[in-house]
């Protein structure tokens, strides 16, 4: 595989990194990782001054907001510049735009850019029908990331909602990819992280379906049951429903030992 050409390279999935032909870019101040990680979400895409002003500020902006925005696209120009000094053209890749600033899609790249990539040929291969394809490319986007979405990176309303997007996004990953394991017939290697993952999200109807199933797979039938009656427990306690009817339906099939659930070799 060719190299990526473009130099700038910004990691947002945990802490906030951002490298210039492999140098390290310092990027300190708070407001000013802040205005980098906006503008990083959006490489290619104009982030207006409001748009800005709103994530740093709310509804609170100082008098001098110009001024002070001003300041800190001038220090993330002059970080660039120190971190390639024999570069000229390091301060143009975060250029003014009418009413706001851009950073060059030709000259910066995102892990998150690498992790959609990585998503979308993971839903191309599972619809084709290749599960160990679509296994191993979920996979290699979950292993972009290092923690939370912009762990380090003090956050105001458009961050935070750009954040739980991409843990959204995160959780759909890691559904997908199990999704295609428990197709592949790897129940059993699952149960330790699917225990896991359940108990971290444990509204999540789709992560106890495949929890109920790989331990129905492994000979775990009164487990498999619990599981839902714990799924069943937290929705009747926390918002008053029942489990959806999916569910419901393989909770059945589990009692009845319907042969359709033992994967078909």
């Amino acid at each position: 595989m060719n190299r990526d050409p473009r130099p700038l390279s910004i990691g947002l999935l945990g802490p906030l990194s951002l490298r210039l032909n492999q140098t390290p870019v310092r990027t300190s101040a708070p407001k000013q990782r802040q205005v980098l990680a906006v503008l990083a979400l959006n490489v290619g895409r104009v982030v207006t001054v409001p748009t800005l002003i709103e994530e740093l500020w709310a509804d609170s902006p100082p008098r001098s907001y110009a001024t002070t925005l001003q300041t800190y696209i001038l220090q993330l120009r002059n970080a660039l510049a120190a971190a390639n000094s024999g570069n000229p053209d390091a301060r143009q890749m975060l250029s003014t735009r009418h009413n706001g600033y851009l950073l060059e899609e030709d000259a910066c790249r995102t892990d998150v850019e690498v992790f959609d990539r990585h998503v979308r040929a993971g839903r191309a291969a599972a619809e084709e029908g290749d599960h160990r394809l679509a296994s191993e490319e979920f996979n290699r986007a979950l292993q972009l990331w290092r923690g939370p979405a912009l762990v380090d990176v003090r956050m105001g309303r458009v961050l935070e909602i750009e954040a739980a997007s991409l843990e959204e996004c995160r959780l759909g990953a890691l559904e997908r990819r199990i999704e295609a394991d428990l197709a592949l017939g790897r129940h059993a290697d699952l149960l330790g992280e699917l225990t896991l993952v359940t108990a971290r999200n444990p509204m999540n109807e789709n992560l106890c379906a495949f929890l109920m199933t790989a331990l129905y797979r492994a000979g775990h039938v009164g487990r498999s049951l619990q599981a839902f009656h714990r799924l069943r427990s937290v929705l009747n306690r926390e918002l008053g429903v029942e489990p959806c009817a999916r569910l419901q339906r393989l909770q059945a099939a589990i009692l009845s030992g319907d042969p359709a659930l033992v994967l078909q070799g």
